[in-house]
């Protein structure tokens, strides 16, 4: 049998739907305007790049385009493009690595953020984008620390011993791991030939010899 539904409930139900959708469709200018389900959820955001600094890379969030609910809130809210600032999760870069981003993420780049944890200002993601003449994307965390260009870090605002942090942590100590046996980047090792003439440059014998042709 079925029961008629009560007004009121069914108002309530669709108010939490159109609150969420506008959610969906705002367009975040700061860290504090992402709602705490979202990074609870780990909600993966699309944006653009817009630079690479210091502190970390500046993304323009691009939000989800719903036809009605865009239209509406556009004649009411003027567009914005201050960046969010993304630190790359568990992550700590080299200064190779940095110039390295700033090669491979190109402004207006499209990418994603995997939202792990907020710290201020500053938003600790996995971020992701297409490989150049592919439709499959990788994560850009897990490629710095593939190519030796970084080392893994403490992933900030996650509790060591949850799920989530080994999880993480795992996923990026395996790319780092591959560097180190490839000898890739800050893990690159000299040739035996570089040790062994810096063995005797360096040696007592050897500094002695430089010492007597120098008086002489």
């Amino acid at each position: 049998m079925r029961y008629p539904l009560n007004k009121h409930r069914a108002g309530s139900y669709w108010f939490v739907v159109i609150a969420r959708s506008i959610k969906l469709i705002t367009k975040f200018q700061a860290a504090s305007e992402i709602p705490a389900r979202f990074i609870e959820r780990n909600v993966s955001l699309r944006g653009k790049v817009h630079s690479i600094t210091e502190r970390g890379v500046e993304v323009e969030h691009v939000p989800i385009y719903l036809p009605v609910l865009s239209t509406v809130l556009s004649k009411h809210k003027g567009v914005s493009t201050s960046p969010l600032l993304v630190h790359l999760a568990g992550v700590e870069l080299t200064p190779e690595g940095r110039v390295w981003l700033q090669k491979n993420l190109a402004p207006a780049q499209t990418v994603w953020l995997k939202l792990i944890s907020r710290e201020d200002d500053t938003l600790h993601c996995l971020l992701s984008q297409s490989r150049k003449g592919s439709v499959w994307s990788y994560c850009v965390n897990e490629e710095v620390l593939r190519l030796g260009l970084a080392r893994t870090a403490p992933v900030v605002g996650v509790l060591p011993d949850s799920r989530l942090y080994w999880r993480l942590h795992k996923r990026l100590h395996r790319a780092e791991v591959r560097a180190e046996r490839k000898g890739r980047g800050l893990w690159k090792q000299d040739s035996l030939w570089e040790r062994a003439s810096k063995a005797v440059w360096d040696s007592a014998v050897f500094r002695l010899m430089k010492r007597m042709f120098k008086r002489s």
